[in-house]
């Protein structure tokens, strides 16, 4: 049987942002884990416009390239997990209009949040996707809240702690566990 397709999301598209070591830290843990087909999406190297389809996401009548690109990476994927900063108390431009290019391809899939930030460890970008994830019939499973003040990015590598080492196994928990079903819906439709 294939293995689930997990998706994780770069959020930012920053020059020496934090997400990308921290991307890949998750994408390391959830390879080692086993339970799903890993992929890394930058949306840095997607280099999406701002949102400039003349249709509605809802119709699914893409006119432009990398809409049309955009719409069968994210069709691809099984379950996401966005890692995202936090920026003004909310999360980043790049992850909005990313989530605003599409509609169905998001429809009844679970999403988890890796944030990140400073003392409040991104915890606000993550509330702030979650109306979001509700609008587009995502399915929230969890998330992840990294404190850089106290765990930083060194030389461009996160290595993490038992801490947040755990709250991503249980978000894998939980994306393993609803995936699924989530699945065998979107197939029965």
């Amino acid at each position: 049987m294939t293995k689930p397709v997990l998706q994780v999301i770069i959020g930012s598209t920053r020059p020496g942002r934090a997400g990308a070591p921290i991307a890949t830290w998750f994408y390391d843990l959830a390879v080692a884990d086993g339970r799903f087909d890993v992929e890394l999406v930058d949306l840095a190297e997607v280099n999406l416009p701002i949102f400039n389809e003349p249709n509605h996401p809802i119709q699914g009548k893409y006119e432009f390239d990398h809409t049309k690109r955009w719409s069968a990476t994210v069709s691809r994927g099984d379950a996401f997990v966005f890692v995202v900063p936090e920026y003004n108390h909310s999360f980043n431009a790049a992850t909005k209009n990313a989530l605003d290019y599409l509609h169905n391809e998001w429809r009844y899939k679970p999403v988890g949040i890796v944030s990140y930030g400073g003392a409040v460890m991104g915890t606000r970008s993550a509330q702030h996707l979650k109306p979001v994830f509700t609008a587009l019939k995502l399915v929230h499973a969890g998330d992840v809240s990294i404190p850089l003040v106290t765990l930083p990015v060194v030389d461009g590598v996160f290595t993490g702690n038992d801490v947040v080492a755990k709250a991503a196994q249980n978000l894998l928990n939980e994306l393993d566990f609803i995936t699924p079903g989530l699945m065998q819906l979107r197939a029965g439709r």
